[in-house]
């Protein structure tokens, strides 16, 4: 679960990044967040990921408190977190599979492990025979799906996708949003930041519309747009 107690941003150039936010996100739960650029998408991912701190309010994440963390509990949170980005961001030195386990490592699983999860997550992902490939092997969408699978590696309750077909061709972008539903239909909760209007529009689910920090629509099974 995640939830949002009135939650304010503030940054030290004067801008706000969110403004008096309040919302839940319960286990299971598939949330859209849309906005323009400068809404509060990203503060609102950055907050939840502990990359930023409320100045005001509560946030909480898998039961802990974002606002009031220690430093030694901030791996711990993570590992129940898995973050996929728009540019991929592979280790273009190791191989798709080098690039899954690398995750792990972080966070210092056994070899063991390792050995038994990493095929597992490239199967769910359809690249199973991509394992000895490097990044600059594959399409674009192969890359994302590498990134999708090291998101999942460690079996997160909460998957965070950043624009995760914002550099791929629609149909390629359909793929992955249909591995991201698959991904939520196993259980893990999803949330993925987007400006693609026609993804959103299609696959009709929960939607918060941001604007200026503030979020102005939160609707079951909404589109991109205000009008419902």
């Amino acid at each position: 679960m995640i939830e949002f107690k009135d939650v304010t941003k503030y940054y030290p150039n004067g801008a706000i990044g969110l403004d008096n936010v309040s919302f839940k996100i319960e286990k299971g739960e598939f949330v859209f967040i849309v906005g323009h650029s400068g809404s509060g998408k990203s503060t609102l991912l950055k907050l939840i990921l502990h990359e930023e701190t409320p100045s005001s309010g509560e946030v909480y994440v898998n039961e802990f408190a974002i606002h009031d963390m220690l430093k030694s509990e901030i791996p711990y949170l993570r590992r129940g977190l898995g973050v996929v980005f728009q540019d991929f961001r592979l280790l273009p030195n190791k191989t798709v599979y080098e690039n899954v386990a690398f995750a792990m490592q972080i966070v210092e699983a056994q070899p063991k492990d390792i050995r038994r999860q990493v095929p597992v997550a490239l199967a769910l992902v359809g690249l199973s025979k991509k394992a000895r490939s490097y990044p600059n092997q594959l399409s674009g969408g192969e890359q994302q799906r590498v990134a999708v699978a090291r998101a999942l590696v460690n079996n997160p309750s909460i998957l965070i996708a950043d624009e995760p077909t914002g550099n791929l061709d629609p149909e390629t972008s359909w793929e992955i949003m249909d591995l991201i539903e698959e991904i939520n239909q196993r259980g893990t909760t999803v949330i993925v930041a987007t400006h693609e209007k026609n993804i959103v529009d299609q696959m009709k689910k929960r939607v918060f519309n941001l604007e200026y920090g503030k979020i102005t629509r939160d609707v079951l099974e909404g589109n991109y747009t205000n009008e419902d």
